[in-house]
């Protein structure tokens, strides 16, 4: 009996690893005219998500990046908020996958080729130059997230009750100068 309740949690455990994002790698880069995000991340779609939207349900997932200037004395200063959402959806006439980002859509063939496109930033700018203060060191805060909030009322309630909706990576933390 001991035996199966190990290899039950265990199997929990798998499936609990499994529908998380992680942060392979992240960081600011500073140019003429601002800061570029470059982040990677490995995601991969479970298959609750990948029958949604085979059925039609389209999935917005969320980048988010914070630059907080830290303060001993208060509150920690949040210079720079910024956040790009991809919706992704099936189009069975084509056969085809849909990421609309901003007012850019693509079309992709296979959902590894969504993935693919999700899971990196390369050269965003998310900081103009007189944004940040020169000569002071600053942390960064990046997420990437399934936003359940944008999903139709009847799978919102379907996501809070389920692990297999909650598909999101853990801030990832790392300090920087200017």
């Amino acid at each position: 009996m001991a035996c199966w309740a190990l290899i039950a949690m265990a199997t929990l455990a798998c499936v609990a690893h499994a529908d998380t994002i992680t942060v392979r790698s992240a960081e600011l880069r500073s140019e003429e005219d601002g800061y570029y995000l470059n982040a990677e991340f490995e995601l991969t779609f479970n298959p609750t998500l990948e029958e949604a939207l085979q059925k039609g349900v389209p999935l917005y997932f969320v980048l988010e990046l914070d630059v907080i200037r830290p303060r001993w004395y208060w509150f920690d200063d949040k210079l720079v908020t910024y956040s790009t959402t991809y919706r992704v959806s099936y189009v069975p006439l084509t056969r085809q996958y849909r990421v609309q980002t901003g007012l850019l859509t693509h079309n992709y063939e296979s959902l590894e080729e969504v993935e693919r496109l999700i899971s990196r930033a390369t050269s965003r700018l998310v900081a103009r130059r007189d944004q940040l203060p020169r000569g002071t060191r600053l942390e960064a805060a990046l997420r990437l997230r399934l936003d359940v909030n944008q999903l139709p009322k009847p799978f919102q309630v379907n996501a809070l009750a389920s692990r297999e909706w909650s598909l999101q990576s853990d801030w990832h933390r790392w300090g920087f100068s200017t």
